[in-house]
């Protein structure tokens, strides 16, 4: 059933050394047992349930910790995933900075991934097509060649000096973000 209702009968500290599986219908000692437990939202989590839980916070990644991931673990994967290697493509620093900026705002690096991925794959297309033959290196520019227009624009330059516009700072999971307040006289 519920995911949050199991856990509450698993952390019970009265039925750990008699706890009983009721799929496999067979006891089990959980008293020598940790568990770890994952989520997006401490809101969703039954109050009980967090009651019985050490929780840690994790924020998300940083601007650099991204490209650090991107470059040792995302790339690798994502090239051995579309059928590229690295005698085929290569991104540059700047190219993941793009796609951080750019394409993807979030704490984690699943879009990041995602992007990456269709980089990747387009490139493949490209040499499977025999449009390509020698190595592609995705700097800043091949990357908006490739995904089209920024889905996430940093207009703080455009919009500081208008009338009427006030900014301030927020504090976003992604690391915060600049807002903008606009109002107008009636």
């Amino acid at each position: 059933g519920d995911p949050a209702s199991a856990m509450l009968e698993v952390l019970d500290p009265e039925q750990h050394s008699s706890f009983r599986d009721h799929y496999l219908d067979l006891p089990f000692d959980l008293s020598k047992v940790l568990f770890i437990c994952t989520a997006n939202q401490r809101d969703t989590v039954p109050p009980a349930l967090r009651d019985r839980m050490e929780i840690i916070e994790r924020s998300g990644y940083t601007h650099e910790e991204k490209r650090e991931i991107a470059k040792r673990y995302l790339v690798p994967r994502q090239m051995e995933r579309n059928g590229v290697g690295r005698s085929k493509i290569e991104f540059a620093d700047d190219a993941l900075d793009e796609l951080i900026d750019g394409y993807t705002r979030e704490a984690g690096v699943r879009g990041l991934e995602r992007e990456i991925g269709s980089v990747s794959r387009k490139v493949a297309r490209e040499f499977a097509e025999g449009t390509r033959k020698s190595k592609r290196m995705i700097r800043r520019q091949t990357v908006r060649d490739l995904l089209g227009k920024r889905r996430f624009q940093l207009d703080v330059k455009t919009r500081v000096n208008e009338p009427g516009v006030a900014t301030g700072l927020a504090w976003t999971p992604v690391g915060g973000d600049v807002l903008f307040v606009e109002a107008t006289a009636y």
